[in-house]
């Protein structure tokens, strides 16, 4: 028994992985060898030993070290089509980003306008005050209306409305109408409520007299 063992062929071992582990490129099906005929009418073929795993039935069968290697292969040399991938991705993420601090820079203007929007009253006071010449000298009301409009100044509050410029009926409001001939547009003839802004947003439309063209 040991001379037949002896005089048996070894086992033939055969690599049938479909992507090259060294290249990470899917091998080409090598041609059928001539001594590889099919076996004989009725003869039982005989099994040879791979390395693929149990159960495998044909050479379409990729193992998981072939999706391993083919994986670093393309991290290695990543193709067009992933570098496209890549690159829309980066672009939408910057976008994503621009318009998330766009956003964020509006709602943080609508917050402190919320804010401010209750001190309007107590600065309509203080114009009446100033044109009636209560904040002249240097009184402490004069003082402390310096103090709170230097305050909501910081906070980005910024009034507007002034006698001769002309009317915007995006951040005017007219409540009387004057025709005169001295003015070819309409024109701001007199301020009644001032206007204010915080950075792009419209807190209040000034309350104007116009002057429009006889």
């Amino acid at each position: 028994m040991a001379d037949e063992d002896r005089n048996h062929d070894e086992p033939v071992i055969r690599d049938k992985r479909r992507i090259d582990p060294e290249t990470g490129a899917v091998r080409q099906p090598a041609p059928e060898a001539a001594g590889d005929e099919p076996a004989a009418e009725g003869a039982a073929p005989q099994p040879e030993e791979t390395d693929a795993p149990a159960g495998a039935s044909d050479d379409d069968e990729l193992t998981v070290e072939d999706i391993l290697n083919a994986a670093q292969a393309e991290v290695q040399e990543p193709s067009d089509e992933h570098l496209a991938d890549l690159k829309r991705v980066t672009a939408e993420y910057a976008n994503y980003r621009k318009r998330t601090e766009a956003n964020r820079e509006v709602e943080r203007e609508r917050a402190v306008g919320q804010t401010v929007a209750v001190l309007l009253p107590v600065l309509d006071d203080l114009d009446r005050a100033e044109k009636h010449g209560d904040l002249e000298g240097d009184t402490p009301f004069a003082t402390i209306a310096a103090k709170l409009r230097s305050q909501v100044e910081k906070l980005g509050l910024t009034p507007f409305g002034e006698v001769g410029e002309p009317f915007d009926p995006q951040r005017h409001e007219a409540i009387f109408q004057q025709p005169s001939p001295d003015v070819e547009v309409d024109t701001v003839a007199d301020v009644v409520e001032t206007g204010y802004t915080l950075g792009s947003t419209l807190i209040r439309a000034a309350k104007v007299v116009v002057k429009t063209p006889a």
